[in-house]
C-alpha cells in the first residue's frame, strides 16, 4: 500500500517575494546554459540558484554548485525569503498552459510518499535512467538534506473520489498564485484539514503509482536513503528521508499532455546512411512523399498512425525534400532484434522500433555509443527544420505514447526505451518543497 503523507512546505514568503513568476524555475534537466543565464538574471531570489546553479572554473570540494545552493537555501530561510508552513499539508496545484493554440488546465496533488522499492510494485517506472543524472541529484540530496523538485507521478480515480474532494478544496482563494511563467500560471491551495487530508490518503493508499517525470529524482532518493541508513544505522521507514516528494496527477486529467520523443542522428559516415534506404525496405513498407514546409506539422500528423496494430513512423533526411513514411511490414522478423526480456508491448512501441530496428541494427548506434550521435525533440516542425538546417542527418518523427500505455507497461514490470516521453509542461521548481526534519 502506497504511505502519503502531508508535510510542512517550504515555499516563498509572498509578503517579501511579490511575484513568483520571477523565482520559480523549470526542473534542472530542461535547463539550457542560456536559460540558466536568463533566469539568474530574471531576479536574485530565482530558485535556479539552488535546482540547478552554475558551474564555475574555480570550484573546488568546499566550494562548488552544490555548497552554494545549501548556502542560498539556509540564507534565504534566515532571511525570511523562504518560509516554512507551520502545519502539515497537502498542496494543490494547477498548472495552466497552452499548447499548439488550445488552452490546457493539470491538476497536480504535492505530497510525501514513502520510497519503495521498483520490487514492491507499489512506485512504478516506465521508462529507463541514465548515471550521470542520478549522480548529479544524489549529491544535491545530500547538500541540501531536501527535495527541491517534485517527481510528477499518475494514480487512477475512476469513481471520481480524489477529484470531489479536491474541487471542494479550489473553490477557495488560493494561497499562492504565480502568473504568466513564460506563458503558464500556478493556482496552489494548502489544504490542512485532517479529516480532508485522510479521505485523500485513503482513496490513493490502494492504487499503484506511476512515475511520469522523475525517474532520476526517485532512484537518487532511493540511493541517498540507503546511504543515510548505511551511516546512521536508522530504523527502516522511520526518517524524513524515507519519503519523496511528489506531484500526483490523476492518469485521466484532460490537462496531462504527452508529447512525443522523436529522434535526430548526426555525425554518422556517408557510407552508412548510403544503404540505408535498402536495408530499410527489408522490414518496412516505404512511401514516398514530397514535403510540404507550408505546413509540415499538419502534414505530419497526418502520416502518423493511430492504428495499434500498425507501426509508422516518419525519417527525414536520406532524400532531399521527401519524407519517407515507414509502415513496419512483418513483427516476427524483428522480434529477435529486441533484448529477450522485454514484453511484446514494449517491443510494438514507436520508439523500441526505431531504436532497436533503426538505430542499433541499421546504423550500428548500439546503446554504448548512440548518445554521441543522437538528440531528442518533441517538435516534429523542428526535427524536420534541423535536418533542412544541416545540423542533424536524419530525423525519425514517431507517435506519442498514450497514458494507457505507460500504465500497462509498468504493470508488466517492463520499462520504455530512455527519452520515450515528455510530459508537457514540466512541474516547476520553487512552487513549495520538502525539507527534511
Amino acid at each position: 500500500m502506497a504511505d502519503i503523507r502531508p508535510f510542512h512546505g517550504v515555499h516563498y514568503n509572498p509578503s517579501l517575494v511579490k511575484d513568483l513568476a520571477k523565482v520559480i524555475c523549470p526542473p534542472y534537466d530542461i535547463i539550457t546554459p542560456q536559460m540558466q543565464q536568463e533566469l539568474y538574471q530574471r531576479s536574485d531570489y530565482n530558485f535556479v540558484r539552488i535546482e540547478f546553479g552554475r558551474e564555475l572554473p574555480q570550484d573546488r570540494n568546499t566550494d562548488n554548485k552544490y555548497t552554494r545552493a545549501s548556502a542560498t537555501l539556509k540564507k534565504w530561510l534566515e532571511q525570511g525569503i523562504l518560509k516554512v508552513d507551520e502545519k502539515p499539508s497537502f498542496y494543490i496545484d494547477d498548472h495552466h498552459f497552452t499548447h499548439q493554440g488550445k488552452t490546457y488546465r493539470r491538476r497536480g496533488v504535492n505530497c510525501l510518499v514513502k520510497l519503495e522499492d521498483w520490487s514492491s510494485m507499489i512506485v512504478r517506472p516506465h521508462e529507463g535512467t541514465l548515471s550521470r543524472p542520478r549522480g548529479e541529484r544524489l549529491n544535491l540530496l545530500w547538500a541540501l538534506q531536501a527535495n527541491i523538485s517534485p517527481i510528477m507521478t499518475l494514480y487512477e480515480d475512476r469513481e471520481g473520489k480524489i477529484s470531489s474532494v479536491l474541487d471542494t478544496q479550489t473553490k477557495a482563494k488560493p494561497a499562492l498564485s504565480a502568473e504568466n511563467v513564460d506563458g503558464e500560471s500556478h493556482r496552489l491551495w494548502s489544504i490542512t484539514n485532517a479529516e480532508t487530508i485522510d479521505r485523500i490518503r485513503t482513496c490513493l493508499a490502494d492504487r499503484p503509482l506511476y512515475i511520469a517525470d522523475g525517474h532520476h529524482r526517485y532512484e537518487s532518493a532511493l540511493a541517498y536513503q540507503r546511504e543515510r541508513r548505511t551511516y546512521e544505522k536508522s530504523s527502516p521507514g522511520s526518517q524524513p528521508f524515507d519519503f519523496v516528494m511528489m506531484t500526483l496527477t490523476d492518469i485521466a486529467d484532460p490537462g496531462l499532455v504527452i508529447l512525443p520523443a522523436h529522434r535526430l542522428v548526426r555525425g554518422m559516415a556517408r557510407s552508412a546512411l548510403n544503404g540505408l534506404l535498402d536495408r530499410l525496405k527489408e522490414f518496412f513498407t516505404v512511401e514516398e512523399l514530397p514535403l510540404n514546409k507550408a505546413d509540415i506539422r499538419s502534414q505530419i500528423s497526418g502520416l502518423l498512425s493511430d492504428d495499434k496494430d500498425k507501426v509508422k513512423l516518419v525519417l527525414y533526411g536520406l532524400k532531399k525534400g521527401r519524407l519517407l513514411v515507414l509502415t513496419l511490414s512483418n513483427f516476427s522478423v524483428v522480434r529477435p532484434m529486441f533484448p529477450y526480456f522485454h514484453s511484446e508491448l514494449y517491443q510494438k512501441l514507436d520508439v523500441s522500433i526505431v531504436d532497436h530496428v533503426i538505430l542499433e541494427e541499421l546504423l550500428g548506434l548500439t546503446h554504448d555509443i548512440a548518445g554521441a550521435f543522437l538528440d531528442y525533440t518533441n517538435d516534429a516542425p523542428e526535427a524536420i527544420d534541423k535536418v533542412l538546417e544541416g545540423e542533424y542527418q536524419l530525423a525519425l518523427i514517431v507517435n506519442p505514447v498514450k497514458p494507457g500505455v505507460i500504465k500497462a507497461i509498468a504493470d508488466a514490470g517492463d520499462r520504455m526505451p530512455r527519452k520515450s516521453t515528455y510530459f508537457y509542461p514540466k512541474v516547476p521548481a520553487g512552487m513549495v518543497f520538502y525539507r527534511f526534519g
